[in-house]
């Protein structure tokens, strides 16, 4: 069963321990280390997963590498990110690393994008227009909470709940070429 819980304000100090460990094992490898999905936007309901990107400028096998000296383990079945509509681009483009924890330690996600990919754009873009737009992310919450109680396969989640976060996204993309957006920097 999915839980959303509400905001913890444990999340941001979490991210910086755990941002700080993986920079340690990366170093150089890593451009960029950034909190992001729902646990990262101020008072918005979550499971309670931390989500952390690392942009690096490549995927290879020394990012493996160092991630296993952290006790980060590949998931071998995930490979990209789900592409939006009418994004053509090639499906490489989307592509990343996927990472979790080992068993019985605190439950962490570790999406390793390389920079400039649009999937890497997408988390911090869509991380950014929720902290800006207090309503959206409210109306975000809501749904995430109805779905958690009314799917019955949790599997589904994400699939579910993809076209959602796209809408949100496209304003999002709107309001950044408005605006003249930069990413935030919430670098570990």
């Amino acid at each position: 069963m999915i839980h959303i819980i509400d905001y913890q304000q444990t999340w941001p100090s979490e991210f910086h321990s755990v941002g700080a460990m993986l920079r340690r094992h990366l170093g150089a490898l890593a451009v960029r280390i950034d909190h992001i999905g729902s646990t990262s936007v101020p008072n918005l309901c979550a499971k309670d997963i931390l989500d952390i990107q690392v942009s690096v400028e490549r995927l290879g096998p020394e990012i493996v590498s160092a991630m296993s000296t952290g006790d980060y383990f590949k998931h071998p079945d995930v490979k990209a990110d789900h592409v939006p509509p009418g994004y053509g681009d090639s499906r490489e483009d989307w592509s990343k690393y996927f990472f979790m924890q080992a068993k019985g330690q605190r439950r962490i996600n570790v999406h390793v994008r390389q920079l400039g990919n649009p999937n890497q754009r997408y988390a911090i873009l869509f991380r950014d227009y929720l902290i800006a737009h207090d309503d959206v992310a409210t109306a975000y919450g809501e749904l995430k909470k109805r779905l958690a109680v009314s799917l019955i396969d949790d599997s589904a989640y994400p699939n579910v709940k993809d076209p959602a976060v796209d809408l949100i996204y496209f304003a999002a993309e709107q309001w950044a070429s408005q605006i003249g957006w930069r990413a935030r920097t919430s670098d570990a």
